[in-house]
């Protein structure tokens, strides 16, 4: 067996034994750790609990004590409380209660240590009402306002077995949730009914412990990065807390049903035996690289071995190095000659651009010289709003002039604008109203055909626009020598939707020439022979096609075929 073997055995027979190590020191050191925690959490909920009851114990004789009083009997007789609420200041830091109340028999509050409730009326409250039906002292939990709870004892006063008032006393138990917050623990106090009715989260008061527990706050980035991280140190978790394993301690408090529930996390047990387990880590890792040292060493004479191939190699290597750079050179060359090329071509297409320009603005500026004559006809005949209504479809017409410049310099640079969902409906319906005054001047009959619903293409609205306008003004051109002149536009949705445009003028010549750019039939000046050229390039952008044929009737019909949207959408999947 060869040396590389041999090294690779010893590794790995390392890494297993490491791994063997700090998974069975992981699991002893955690149960470990984990009771030591789990025996301190129970004798601290130990005294939570003694704590509670003593501080409930304590205040529970005080209503007894402030029934039996002297002065407020005699002021409850003699309803002169002037001196009332002196009495029970002075008796509430000895106590330690939140306030002392005494009420007459109406419940009206005629003396307190919060000078503020003086004439409160509290007949309607649960402590007055269980304290006039009983002859002793009676304890209520009831919810502020405010939010949180308050607990009181309540004792009605009597002077010769006549019930004259009702005396009450707040326990003060938030003292005992700001003493708990300080704590790591999270503690719940949970009546009879198991609602929490003190916690160390305000949010759980008055819920039950699943509501309690169940809330989460909102997780940052590194929250939600270390919970997501493996945690190789399995712990006993017993419940959830905040999306973390906590050991969940319970005791009963020897008071109306009640319990007191803590959550202790994990986190010094972790931290316990990460540290022994970093240690232990450390050691291997030392071992290893003594290893890989004393390994290294044999390596050397091998290295030194290669050191006079690596000369020739370094040598080939800076050959190749001036091989690449003249290449380089000759790749940069290449590049500006190509660069000098598409310029050249750019400058030769701009003759073509011009001439387009001049064939494609003719059409919106003799609707804008129609729509100017009828706004001066219209102004003065004193009907102001068809004229304004005239002159928004000029203010159109100019921003359309403005994109078809931008388009056609688009075409002679062969770029293609952005496209995007459109209704093919619509656009000949827009078309129509560009065309409504060459229409109207020619009194040509026009006869269209369009389903109910839209009929949605994917392209570029305007440039959609731009290819039926130039169909219908080639039909209208066409029909000028017909009698009746007719054009009949149909648009159709199948597996593809086709716009069909028909007139019935003296049909085509030359079908083969006809999307040649520059073929006109027209007489010179009234065409450039680059509308039906632009049209056909706009269709094939979007993915379509534009034929045209003669009819049998006579006359020629020029179709737009596109793919509609669904099918487009799947040929681009």
């Amino acid at each position: 067996m060869s040396p590389v073997w041999w090294t690779r055995i010893l590794v790995t027979a390392l890494v297993v034994v490491a791994c063997i190590v700090v998974y069975t020191s992981n699991r002893l050191l955690t149960e470990r750790f984990t009771d030591r925690t789990r025996g301190a959490a129970e004798v601290r909920l130990a005294l939570y609990s003694a704590n509670l009851l003593s501080e409930l114990q304590r205040n529970s004789i005080v209503p007894q004590l402030l029934a039996r009083d002297p002065a407020l009997i005699g002021a409850l007789n003699s309803a002169d409380f002037t001196q009332s609420t002196a009495r029970l200041l002075s008796f509430v830091d000895e106590i330690g209660a939140a306030s002392l109340v005494l009420m007459d028999t109406d419940g009206r509050i005629v003396a307190a240590t919060n000078r503020e409730r003086l004439g409160e009326n509290q007949r309607p409250q649960r402590s007055f009402i269980d304290a006039l039906r009983s002859n002793i002292t009676t304890f209520t939990v009831g919810e502020r306002e405010e939010g949180g709870y308050s607990f009181t004892y309540s004792r009605r006063v009597e002077d010769s077995s006549l019930v004259i008032g009702v005396v009450s006393v707040e326990v003060d138990l938030a003292k005992l949730e700001r003493s708990w917050a300080g704590i790591s623990d999270a503690v719940m106090v949970l009546n009879s009914e198991g609602l929490a009715i003190l916690a160390t989260e305000p949010r759980w008061r008055g819920r039950l412990e699943e509501e309690a527990i169940a809330l989460q706050e909102p997780q940052t980035a590194i929250e939600r990065a270390l919970r997501g991280t493996p945690d190789w140190s399995a712990l006993p978790i017993d419940a959830y807390l905040r999306g973390d394993g906590v050991m969940r301690q319970e005791a009963r408090v020897p008071f109306q049903g009640w319990r007191v529930v803590s959550f202790t996390t994990f986190q010094s047990v972790r931290e316990r035996v990460n540290a022994i387990l970093a240690l232990e880590i450390m050691g291997f890792a030392i071992t290893l690289a003594g290893l890989f040292w004393f390994l290294s060493r044999r390596s050397n004479l091998a290295a030194r071995m290669f050191q006079m191939e690596s000369a020739e190699l370094r040598q080939l290597n800076r050959r190749l190095q001036r091989e690449i750079a003249e290449r380089k050179k000759v790749e940069k060359d290449l590049e500006v000659a190509e660069q000098t090329v598409a310029q050249t071509s750019k400058l030769a297409a701009l003759g073509e651009m011009s001439a387009a320009v001049s064939h494609e603005l003719n059409q919106p500026l003799a609707a804008m010289k129609t729509y100017l004559a009828g706004v001066r006809l219209l102004i003065s005949r004193e009907r102001p709003d068809e004229a304004v209504v005239a002159v928004q479809r000029i203010d159109s017409l100019i921003e359309r002039m403005g994109a078809i410049t931008k388009q056609l310099k688009s075409y002679a640079r062969k770029g293609k604008d952005s496209l995007e969902p459109i209704d093919m409906k619509d656009a000949v319906l827009s078309s129509l109203s560009m065309m409504e005054p060459q229409l109207r001047q020619r009194q040509v009959v026009i006869t269209r055909t369009l389903p109910d619903h839209p009929v949605m293409v994917f392209g570029d609205r305007m440039r959609l626009e731009q290819v039926i306008i130039n169909l219908l003004r080639n039909a209208l051109d066409a029909t000028k020598t017909a009698g009746e002149p007719v054009v009949e536009i149909l648009l159709a949705q199948g597996d593809v939707a086709r716009l069909s445009v028909r007139d019935n003028g003296a049909g085509i010549e030359d079908l083969d020439e006809l999307f040649e750019p520059f073929y006109t039939t027209k007489a010179p000046g009234d065409g450039t022979g680059l509308g039906l050229a632009i049209s056909s390039g706009i269709v094939n952008d979007f993915g379509g096609r534009l034929t045209a044929r003669n009819s049998a009737k006579g006359g020629a019909i020029f179709e737009v075929e596109l793919p509609i949207l669904g099918s487009e959408i799947e040929a681009a999947e």
